[in-house]
């Protein structure tokens, strides 16, 4: 059994990238998994202010819902991004988190897989490439995680309108498959 941090970066009720998170997330706890899913909306998370000093005390100076969020993931051993692509790249909320997540590399963290799930109005090839290069980013810097998966959902615009949408099978699948 796994332990699975599903963040979901929309702040939209309803969208697109939020129902394939909890598609992934039934998935896992079909296959028997721990899974924990966790919404950015209504939560407090300011910018990184770049003072390092969380590499020194083990937690950010800024004292909001990034720094629980933060050990959720430490203490995982799947985290999944699932986020609305905008203008071609991650939410901003989530590159924010991401930047707070610097708390982590001094850390014994046990995440080792990571899998990056979005969505887009634009169903053209290639909408989520620089989410997926933003996300690579943030693995890079830890040792020995790697971008497991990515699943892609393009020409959804509306709030729910991905109902019905293959996307959200593959989603389920994409979990029950971790092994």
């Amino acid at each position: 059994m796994k332990k699975v941090v599903i963040i979901s970066t929309s702040l939209r009720a309803n969208s697109n990238s939020d129902a394939m998170a909890k598609a992934f997330g039934e998935g896992a706890k079909s296959a028997g998994h721990e899974v924990s899913l966790i919404s950015l909306a209504g939560k407090k998370i300011d910018f990184c202010r770049g003072c390092l000093a969380c590499l020194k005390l083990g937690e950010c100076v800024i004292k909001d819902d990034a720094i629980a969020i933060a050990e959720q993931v430490l203490e995982a051993d799947v985290v999944v991004w699932a986020t609305p692509i905008y203008y071609f790249e991650m939410s901003g909320q989530m590159k924010t988190l991401i930047d707070r997540m610097n708390s982590l590399y001094a850390k014994d963290f046990k995440f080792r897989e990571v899998y990056l799930l979005s969505a887009a109005a634009d169903d053209e090839e290639g909408v989520d490439e620089k989410a997926i290069g933003g996300v690579q980013g943030w693995i890079d810097c830890f040792k020995g995680v790697e971008l497991k998966g990515t699943l892609f959902c393009g020409g959804v615009t509306d709030p729910g309108e991905i109902a019905g949408n293959k996307a959200l099978e593959d989603a389920f699948q994409m979990g029950a498959d971790l092994c």
